[in-house]
């Protein structure tokens, strides 16, 4: 081997240890950074000369996993967050705030009062309980409803956030093509890219689709494009109020529908889907719930005309704004929220406790002590009201709780019903959470820098370019004393 070649495999030796020495301390530098994935420098010969080319550690099938987990338990998340406010509805069971508990309490003060009609203080107690079990439902709405308001606006939040990430993803993108297409090192872009793919699994659920060039093209995890060479533009329109009526607004993507029944391309998973299915599934299924205890108390509470032939039902101890009659299943969209009890039997507001016992609050053809000024110990009818709230009765099917309920279970099951979808809610959160940890463990360990590796690494790496250095010195000797001869 002349000196000459041997003077150049040493110096580019020399070089390719500085190179690879660099993305050692490169590495060492971004050990820390959760978005850093670990630089090899590669080394490769051509034409006699070696030559350092950076890689980046990846793993398309680990990254995959790793963003279906962090989106599905985005989903369960946002699911139980809004669950955990919909339980403020129920309270702590030992104040006894819940539906349920103000309905045991309204049957409790019925029973008193029906053992003794006369007494009035067990009047004044029954349209204490009716008043408070009527303001439980309208307070329970009020929840509900406001925490549909919050999450519109959170959903518009998600949405905001998606548009930014993907105007990033586009520059990041582009520079890592572009990047390629010149042949420059792109593994900080590519770093950038993928922590953006992340950033943006935890709003939405998402599939990449790697494509030549090194450019990747987003869907959503039911298919549509929202990003292909461009982002894909995602709209949503805030509703300012909502009430039991008012439906929220879609999720559009590229003008298709994502979000809302009937959508053709739903959404699956990430914060964006958990919060639709909150606001237009779990909080619109309890509303039901509410309007249809309401409804239930107004037909098991109402007048019978007790003349022949008999006029309609109307209602009686529980009524409602503009109220004709009693509605029928399933209830009327907001019931809940506008249930009061009838002025007709609250003094306070000019009516008379004695109507609850002995009817008539429809006029007298709904009495049901005809002598009721004479027979103050009439017990049937508050035996009857008693009775009622036991009784089977239809309810909405839609309800999941069967065809029949009484007053008395309806409430019960509703609020169970919450309690269990809480508990499911926050065990599947557990469990996609452990998921994503040990998705993010395993992709963290093929990817993520070990610095007990770059430690070895660095020290052979510090041995072959003292090697290096060594030859160089050796041949510039042997060149010295060959100049010094010829000359």
């Amino acid at each position: 081997m002349s000196l000459s070649v041997a003077y150049n495999t040493a110096r580019s030796s020399l070089q390719a240890s500085q190179s690879q020495m660099a993305v050692v301390s490169r590495n060492t530098a971004g050990a820390s950074d959760p978005s850093y994935s670990r630089k090899i420098g590669a080394l490769t010969t051509t034409g006699g000369f070696a030559r350092i080319t950076v890689l980046r550690a990846s793993d398309s099938a680990l990254l995959s996993k790793m963003l279906e987990t962090t989106s599905s338990a985005a989903t369960q998340k946002a699911l139980l967050e809004g669950l955990q406010k919909l339980s403020a509805t129920i309270g702590d069971t030992e104040l006894d705030q819940s539906p349920a508990a103000r309905m045991g309490a309204l049957n409790s003060a019925l029973q008193l009062y029906a053992n003794a009609p006369d007494n009035p203080d067990l009047a004044q107690a029954v349209v204490k309980a009716a008043t408070e079990m009527a303001t439980s439902l309208n307070d329970a709405t009020a929840t509900v409803q406001s925490i549909r308001l919050e999450t519109d606006v959170r959903i518009g939040d998600s949405v905001a956030r998606i548009n930014d990430l993907l105007l990033k993803y586009e520059k990041a993108n582009n520079q890592v093509m572009s990047g390629s297409a010149l042949g420059a090192d792109v593994s900080d872009a590519m770093d950038q890219r993928d922590s953006l793919i992340a950033q943006l699994s935890e709003e939405i659920g998402i599939t990449v689709v790697p494509r030549a060039g090194n450019d990747v093209a987003l869907y959503t995890d039911s298919g549509v494009p929202l990003f292909d060479r461009i982002p894909r533009t995602v709209t949503f329109s805030r509703t300012t109020v909502f009430g039991p009526a008012v439906t929220g607004a879609n999720v559009l993507i590229d003008g298709i529908r994502v979000t809302g029944p009937g959508a053709p391309m739903e959404l699956n998973s990430g914060n964006l889907a958990g919060l639709t299915q909150l606001r237009d599934d779990v909080a619109v299924t309890y509303q039901d719930q509410l309007d249809e205890i309401a409804r239930t108390l107004v037909e098991a509470f109402a007048e019978k005309d007790q003349t022949v032939p008999a006029k309609v039902d109307r209602p009686g101890i529980f009524t409602y704004p503009a109220a004709t009659g009693v509605p029928g299943a399933p209830a009327p969209t907001g019931l809940a929220g506008v249930l009061r009890v009838n002025a007709a039997v609250n003094p306070a507001e000019g009516g008379k406790f004695e109507l609850i016992r002995d009817g008539g609050i429809n006029g007298a053809d709904y009495t049901y002590n005809p002598a009721a000024g004479a027979n103050a110990s009439f017990a049937g009818r508050l035996s009857g009201l008693v009775d009622a709230m036991s009784v089977q009765r239809p309810i909405n099917t839609g309800l999941g709780f069967g065809p029949q309920a009484s007053l008395l279970s309806l409430a019960s099951s509703s609020g169970s019903w919450l309690e269990a979808t809480r508990q499911s809610a926050h065990q599947r959160v557990e469990y996609q959470t452990t998921l994503l940890g040990h998705a993010s463990e395993a992709l963290s360990n093929a990817t993520d820098v070990n610095m007990d590796d770059e430690t070895a690494l660095m020290l052979q790496l510090e041995k072959s370019y003292s090697a290096s250095a060594k030859l160089l010195s050796l041949i510039d000797q042997m060149l010295k004393t060959l100049l010094s001869v010829v000359g």
